[in-house]
C-alpha cells in the first residue's frame, strides 16, 4: 500500500507542476500531499531520475519548480500535455478490455506511438501504474477477436458514407440465418460486445443486430438518406441493451444490500428513499426485459418487487425454476457413496421441503402479492 501511495503522490506532483503556471514550491507541494519537504524532494529527484524533464528556478526570491515541455514539442504540437499523454498510457488496461470489439490492432499502435514520445525509464515509472488503475476485462465479450475487426470496418464506413448493406444474420429469436438489407446507422459498444444499429426497410423499423452473429456482408455502392436515427435514444429505456415501452417500475432493497444500491446511478430515471429498518426503495422508469429482470435476480433474495405485479411474478416464476433445478437432484455428498444415514437425510430433507421454508415472526409469505393470473413472458425488442 506505501508502494502505491509514493506513486500516486509522485503522479499528482507531475500533474501539479504541469498545470502551475508559474511553477510549484517545495513547500507548496509538501502542504498538497501532506508529507514533509524531504519526501517531496525525494519524489522530485526519483521523477527526474526516470526521465520527467523537470527543473527548478529563482521566481521572485522563491524557488519553483516547473516542467519543460521541450522534450514532448512533437506531442505538444498536437494539444496534448505530459499528463494527458502518461495518463493515456497508464490508463491502457481499461482499453484494453476493448480489444474483443476489433479495436485490438488499431489500439496496439495507438500505444506504440505514445510509446515513442515516452523514454525507457519514464516508461518504466508508468507501467507501475496501472497495477493501481486497473480494468478487468468483461467476461461478457466474444471470445472471437480477429473476426470481428473487418466486420467492423465496414460497418463503420458504411454508417459514416450512408451505404446499404445486404448481410446474413443469425437470428437468436429464429434460430436460423437470416438474409437483411439494412441503412446501418451506428455501431454501438454495450454489455460487453459491439452491436449494430439498423433500419429495416422490409419491417419498417429500427432494428438491433449483435456484430458477432453476421455471417456474411456486403456494403453496396447504393446509398440511402439517414432519415431514422433514434440518435442519443438508443437503448435509453433499457439497463441493457434492448429497446421497448418503458414502465414504472418500484423494488425494495434490504439493510444487506442497500448502501451498495444507493452509491451507484442504475438509470438516469432512478428515484430513491430511505425506508424503514435500513431499507431502500428504488423507483425507475425502464422497460421490463432481459436486463432488468437478471439485474433483480442478481441480488437474490435481498429484493422484492413491489410493481408491477406482471415483473413480480416473471421474477417470482423463475425463482421457482430456478430452485426446482436444484431440488429435484440434491444430493448432500460431493461423491455419492453409501452410507447408513444418507436415506434418513433424504427424508429430513424431503420433510423439510414439504413444509415450507421457515419464516421469521411477522413475516409475510414471499408471493403474498403475486398476482394468480397466468404469467406471460415480457421480453426486450432484440433480433
Amino acid at each position: 500500500m506505501a508502494r502505491n501511495a509514493e506513486v500516486i503522490r509522485q503522479w499528482k506532483i507531475v500533474r501539479v507542476i504541469e498545470a502551475s503556471r508559474f511553477g510549484e514550491t517545495i513547500d507548496g507541494l509538501a502542504e498538497m500531499t501532506g508529507v514533509v519537504t524531504r519526501t517531496i524532494r525525494r519524489d522530485l529527484q526519483a521523477l527526474q531520475d526516470v526521465g520527467f524533464p523537470l527543473y527548478d528556478e529563482d521566481v521572485d526570491g522563491k524557488r519553483r519548480w516547473k516542467l519543460n515541455h521541450k522534450p514532448f514539442s512533437r506531442l505538444a504540437e498536437a494539444g496534448f500535455t505530459v499528463s494527458e499523454v502518461s495518463a493515456l498510457y497508464f490508463s491502457r488496461s481499461m482499453l484494453e478490455t476493448l480489444a474483443g470489439t476489433g479495436f485490438g490492432e488499431d489500439l496496439r499502435t495507438a500505444f506504440a506511438k505514445v510509446e515513442s514520445a515516452l523514454q525507457p525509464s519514464t516508461r518504466s515509472f508508468l507501467d507501475r501504474l496501472p497495477r493501481i488503475l486497473a480494468a478487468k476485462p468483461d467476461p461478457r465479450r466474444p471470445r472471437s477477436q480477429d473476426a470481428e475487426q473487418a466486420k467492423v470496418r465496414k460497418l463503420l464506413e458504411a454508417s459514416l458514407k450512408h451505404r446499404l448493406v445486404e448481410m446474413s444474420y443469425h437470428s437468436y429469436a429464429s434460430d436460423r440465418v437470416k438474409d437483411y438489407r439494412i441503412e446501418p446507422y451506428r455501431v454501438i459498444y454495450g454489455a460487453g460486445t459491439l452491436y449494430l444499429r439498423a433500419w429495416v426497410a422490409k419491417y419498417a423499423e429500427m432494428r438491433t443486430f449483435a456484430v458477432s452473429r453476421i455471417r456474411r456482408l456486403t456494403l453496396l455502392e447504393d446509398t440511402f438518406a439517414p432519415s431514422h436515427d433514434d440518435g442519443d435514444h438508443t437503448f435509453a429505456q433499457s439497463l441493457g441493451v434492448f429497446n421497448g415501452v418503458p414502465q414504472d417500475i418500484a423494488l425494495e432493497f434490504d439493510q444487506q444490500v442497500a448502501r451498495y444500491v444507493v452509491e451507484r446511478e442504475w438509470h438516469p430515471s432512478q428515484a430513491i428513499s430511505a425506508l424503514a429498518d435500513g431499507r431502500v426503495r428504488v423507483s425507475l422508469r425502464v422497460c421490463d426485459d432481459w436486463a432488468l429482470r437478471t439485474w433483480i435476480l442478481g441480488f437474490g433474495g435481498h429484493v422484492r418487487v413491489m410493481s408491477p405485479k406482471s415483473l413480480a411474478a416473471n421474477i417470482f416464476e423463475e425463482v421457482r425454476r430456478a430452485g426446482d433445478q436444484y431440488a429435484q437432484r440434491l444430493v448432500f455428498d460431493d461423491e455419492p457413496r453409501p452410507s447408513p444415514n444418507r436415506r434418513q437425510r433424504l427424508l429430513d430433507f424431503a420433510a423439510r421441503r414439504a413444509r415450507g421454508p421457515a419464516r421469521s415472526p411477522g413475516a409475510r409469505p414471499a408471493d403474498a402479492e403475486i398476482p394468480a393470473a397466468p404469467v406471460r413472458s415480457s421480453r426486450g425488442r432484440r433480433t
